[in-house]
């Protein structure tokens, strides 16, 4: 990619993030003082600000339907050496025509119990039809879609995917539309600027798995392509989920935080 070209992509990736940004935090919770994140900890866009960022647990367009808790901010939050390692990776990408982008990096362990809370709760099945269309919530546990612990909250962790340039806008959520199952076309699913990965983000169904044989063709090579260039600079994939990654060695491979995700979270 020529400079020219990358300029004008560059300027692209902003686009997306714009609507994101404009939202109004959630205020925090009145009480003892917030905990924060240790020093190794960064926001990747004062790394790499050209990755494009999707927080998706910001917003009500989730499995839960609500934003969730301990999302101040739609931004990633990151161990230093992960945050470097999208860095890396972005480079690569954007020489081929591509940007890296995620749904979510650091997760609190409050959202974690916020998850487990909402698979308690049975009645609440507003967001079955797009997330989870073929599979019982009273199964969730077991199936190993909802868990007490997760990865995320150790900090080198992240869901991403990948967008050809120049990066479209991706219309919000309104709640109460009409939903789509995640594993249906790319066509019919909720619109994603992603290239087509063969489901949308967060689908609670086999055909996430990385290497599921049912995916073929473009969707394989899309996934593919995301795994090869992760792989190589040091991250591991899910196999169960194929946006899934973490970086390795982690530097916190048993500690699981619970400040916010939010700039003032930082001391750095």
């Amino acid at each position: 990619m020529g400079m020219p070209r990358l300029a004008v992509a560059l300027r692209a990736l902003a686009l997306p993030v714009a609507a994101l940004l404009a939202v109004a935090p959630s205020a925090p919770a009145q009480g003892k003082p917030e905990p924060k994140a240790p020093k190794e900890f960064v926001a990747l866009g004062d790394v790499d600000p050209t990755i494009l960022q999707e927080i998706r647990y910001f917003t009500p367009h989730n499995f839960t339907g609500d934003p969730v808790d301990g999302y101040r901010r739609p931004m990633c939050l990151l161990t230093r050496p992960a945050a470097e390692g999208l860095h890396r990776a972005q480079r690569q990408l954007l020489r081929r025509g591509y940007t890296l982008k995620v749904y979510d990096c650091y997760r609190p362990q409050r959202a974690v119990n916020d998850f487990v809370e909402w698979a308690k709760d049975l009645s609440d099945q507003r967001m079955k039809g797009e997330f989870y269309p073929e599979v019982d919530k009273t199964r969730l546990f077991e199936d190993g879609y909802i868990a007490e612990k997760s990865g995320h909250s150790r900090g080198s962790t992240m869901d991403l995917t990948i967008v050809r340039l120049p990066a479209l806008p991706t219309r919000p959520y309104v709640p109460g539309e009409k939903l789509m199952p995640c594993y249906a076309a790319k066509k019919d699913r909720f619109p994603d600027n992603s290239v087509d990965m063969g489901t949308g983000y967060d689908c609670f169904d086999t055909l996430s798995h990385t290497l599921d044989p049912r995916i073929k063709g473009a969707q394989r090579a899309n996934r593919l392509l995301l795994k090869g260039t992760l792989e190589k600079l040091g991250f591991v994939n899910l196999a169960e989920e194929w946006w899934h990654y973490t970086y390795k060695p982690e530097l916190f491979p048993d500690t699981y935080f619970d400040f916010p995700v939010s700039r003032r979270s930082l001391t750095g």
